[in-house]
């Protein structure tokens, strides 16, 4: 899938690229005036057209060409990137491209940026909590913003219709939102500004647009519903292979890792008896075999299959009891069980009769187990998700070019697993 960034200036360009690029995608930033580059590694495009304060009908121009080179390029998304506090005349922006990409395309207008201290309530913005026409946009030289209804700003700037969704309709979820959105543009609305407070509201906008059939949906934003909806878009469209989320790590936020993990995408889990892995006897064997067994069961009714010792509290074993018992050092306890948990990996991989794309571990130990079970001889690093959460592709062995994701098991905010399986699903489907 190929995503094309129509934006007003240069930073804007490069800001979104960026987002998308932590999404998986590989992009580039192109200034107006110059060719998309060639080949195939790209398929993320931003385009500077160095509008945000330009004459009327420089602004139609270049959009027109720069839209035109995105459709020649390929590009099956096209997005407006507009400034964070709305500057410039973004109404004839999206006018523009509204009427190159013709009468069956509408703007979703979702100005929120929540990390930035961005935010649409009501239709009114509020920039770290203040509202806009009380900040320094105010006092831009070229156009002084005086209002803070979104609505209302474009409303002044544009000939199309413009209507608004509350934060209330995103909050109903996507499928209420969804409805919403598709009345919306029965009632021949062309541009749809919509609330969002959060990554969660635009992350639920952006599921509502996917879902929208028959109609071009253009992102109008400043890079956050871009990269969500470039990302739910290509992974509706992939063929489907799975990912196997491998866990050893039995820390707290491990477990709360996963559970947020499971409640936002679609996923089964398989937990694994540490205390049948943590022995020398029959017993790792069957535990082995037992686990592979349903994994393969069960791999082709969910997108992630997550496999892990990790049952929360009271999942504990006490290692030097056993390897007092097993008569071995504690550290030989500790191998057999993240072995166990890496021979199972490998044997579902190998043995599935779905393709499994990529996986992702938690546990620097596990992660090594898997390179020794998988013979490899290490990983290719490609790229830093998050902070000391690195993605890469397995080095030889009996799984070579395999993309993982390794995280320690102490790392990450509670979204931290989900963020790394979304990158990795769009990671699989550019080489599908």
């Amino acid at each position: 899938m190929k995503i094309g960034v129509v934006a007003d200036d240069l930073t804007g360009a490069n800001a979104t690229g960026v987002r998308l690029n932590k999404q998986g995608f590989t992009s580039a930033t192109v200034v107006f005036n110059r060719d998309i580059p060639k080949g195939n590694k790209i398929n993320a495009v931003c385009i500077d057209t160095d509008t945000r304060y330009a004459r009327d009908d420089v602004i139609v121009k270049r959009i027109n060409s720069a839209i035109k080179k995105l459709d020649v390029w390929g590009a099956d998304v096209i997005s407006k990137r507009i400034d964070s506090t709305v500057r410039g005349n973004i109404g004839l922006e999206i006018d523009t491209a509204l009427d190159i990409i013709g009468e069956k395309s509408v703007a979703i207008v979702v100005p929120s940026f929540p990390d930035s201290g961005r935010v649409v309530s009501g239709g009114y913005m509020l920039v770290n909590g203040n509202a806009l026409q009380f900040t320094d946009v105010a006092n831009d030289p070229v156009r002084p913003i005086k209002s803070s209804c979104v609505p209302t700003l474009i409303k002044n700037q544009s000939k199309n219709k413009v209507t608004h969704i509350c934060l209330s309709d995103v909050l109903e979820g996507t499928d209420n939102l969804r409805k919403k959105m598709e009345r919306s543009i029965m009632q021949e609305n062309r541009i749809i500004v919509i609330d969002a407070i959060s990554n969660e509201d635009i992350n639920i906008i952006a599921k509502s647009m996917a879902e929208i059939k028959d109609t071009f949906l253009i992102p109008v934003d400043p890079g956050p519903l871009t990269a969500v909806y470039a990302t739910v878009l290509s992974q509706n469209v992939r063929k489907q292979s799975k990912i196997i989320v491998t866990v050893g790590s039995i820390t707290d936020i491990t477990h709360k890792q996963i559970e947020y993990l499971k409640s936002r995408m679609n996923s089964v889990l398989i937990h694994v008896s540490a205390e049948k892995l943590a022995s020398f006897q029959s017993d790792w064997e069957k535990e082995v075999m037992r686990v592979t067994n349903k994994a393969l069961e069960k791999i082709h009714k969910e997108d992630v299959l997550i496999i892990t010792t990790n049952k929360g509290e009271g999942g504990l074993i006490d290692i030097q009891e056993i390897a007092d018992k097993e008569d071995v050092v504690e550290d030989a306890i500790a191998k057999r069980i993240t072995d166990g948990l890496a021979k199972i990996t490998r044997q579902v991989i190998e043995r599935s009769e779905v393709k499994v794309g990529g996986c992702f571990t938690s546990g620097g130990d596990v992660t090594a187990s898997l390179c020794a079970v998988t013979m490899a001889s290490g990983i290719k690093l490609e790229d830093e998700i998050l902070p000391l959460v690195a993605y890469g592709t397995l080095l030889d062995g009996h799984l070579p070019y395999l993309p993982i994701i390794t995280k320690g098991g102490m790392v990450g905010e509670t979204d931290a697993i989900y963020q790394s399986v979304k990158y990795l699903k769009t990671k699989i489907s550019r080489s599908e």
